[in-house]
C-alpha cells in the first residue's frame, strides 16, 4: 500500500440544473493540480439536495455514469459521487465509484434524512460498500450516513489481521446550520474506527434557501485535523500516508479490544445496469 492522493472539490452547485453542474464540475476536475488517485464531489452533485426525483431521475446507463466514466478515463483517477437514480421505478441517492475503464461499483444511502422527507421519496440501501482502489481499501458513505456509528463499524478480521478499510469518505450536502455536529462526527469516526476519514460537503444556498459553509476536511487517525476549508470554493488535494496509518495501527491497536456484533446487511456485489 503506497501514499493515495485523494482531491476534494468543495463547490457550490446549479439548482435543479444537471447540464450546468456536469459543466462546471468537468472545469474544476480540469483544474486540479497535478496528478491525483481519487476525486471526490459532494452528494448530489448534479442536482443539489432535491426531493423532485421524478424530473430528475437517471437510469444508471445515462447521462451523469458516462460523464463520470469519461473524466475517470481523462484523468486516471477513481471518481466518486452521488446523484439520483431510477432503479425499475424506485429513486436511490446513489453514490457512483467510477474507475478508468469503466469499472464500477455502487452504494445506495442507508439511512434518508427524514426531517426533509428523504425517506418518502427514496429507498434505503441495502449493502455496505467497501471498494479497494491502489491498495487503499475505501469505505464511501452519504451525509447523513455520518450520525449513525454501527452501519460504519470497521470491523478487525483475525484471519487477515486487518481491518475492512482504510479510509471513509463522506459526500454531503450538510448544512451550516449543524456544522459544528459534522466537524465533531468526522473526528469521532476517525478516532474510533483508527482509520482516515474524508469529508466533501458543498457551499452556497440551494433552491429551497438552506445555506451550506462547506467545512470539507481530511482526519487523520487520530483525530487530527490534515485539512480543513470553510465558506469558498475549493479543490485541494491530500496525500494519504500509508506508513503513518499502519505505524499509528501497530502503536494503537484499539480495534483489538472492540465488542463484537452482527450487523446484517446485504454483501455487496457488482451493479449491472439494469
Amino acid at each position: 500500500m503506497q501514499d493515495l492522493k485523494i482531491t476534494l472539490i468543495q463547490s457550490d452547485t446549479h439548482w435543479e440544473d444537471i447540464s450546468a453542474n456536469l459543466s462546471m464540475f468537468e472545469e474544476k476536475i480540469w483544474r486540479i493540480s497535478g496528478a491525483t488517485d481519487v476525486i471526490v464531489l459532494p452528494e448530489m452533485f448534479t442536482t443539489g439536495f432535491t426531493m423532485a426525483a421524478n424530473r430528475h431521475a437517471e437510469l444508471m446507463n445515462m447521462r451523469t455514469f458516462k460523464w463520470m466514466r469519461q473524466m475517470a478515463d481523462q484523468t486516471g483517477a477513481l471518481i466518486l459521487g452521488s446523484y439520483i437514480v431510477n432503479v425499475h421505478d424506485r429513486f436511490y441517492n446513489r453514490l457512483l465509484w467510477m474507475e478508468p475503464g469503466g469499472h464500477f461499483k455502487t452504494y445506495d444511502k442507508r439511512h434518508l434524512f427524514r426531517m426533509e422527507n428523504e425517506h418518502k421519496t427514496y429507498s434505503p440501501g441495502e449493502s455496505l460498500l467497501i471498494g479497494t482502489w491502489k491498495g487503499w481499501r475505501i469505505c464511501p458513505l452519504i451525509c447523513y450516513d455520518l450520525r449513525f456509528p454501527v452501519w460504519s463499524r470497521n470491523r478487525y478480521d483475525a484471519t487477515t489481521r486487518k481491518l475492512s478499510y482504510d479510509v471513509a469518505i463522506y459526500v454531503a450536502n450538510w448544512p451550516i446550520t449543524r456544522i459544528d455536529a459534522w466537524d465533531t462526527l468526522l473526528r469521532a469516526r476517525a478516532i474510533e474506527n483508527v482509520s482516515y476519514v474524508v469529508g466533501v460537503n458543498r457551499i452556497g444556498l440551494d433552491g429551497q434557501g438552506v445555506e451550506y459553509n462547506g467545512h470539507s476536511s481530511v482526519i487523520s487517525p487520530k483525530g487530527g485535523v490534515v485539512y480543513t476549508n470553510e465558506g469558498t470554493e475549493a479543490i485541494h488535494t491530500v496525500e494519504l500516508s500509508a506508513n503513518a496509518l499502519e505505524a499509528f495501527r501497530d502503536r494503537f491497536p484499539s480495534y483489538l479490544d472492540a465488542d463484537d456484533f452482527t450487523l446484517e446487511f446485504e454483501e455487496y456485489e457488482d451493479s449491472d445496469l439494469d
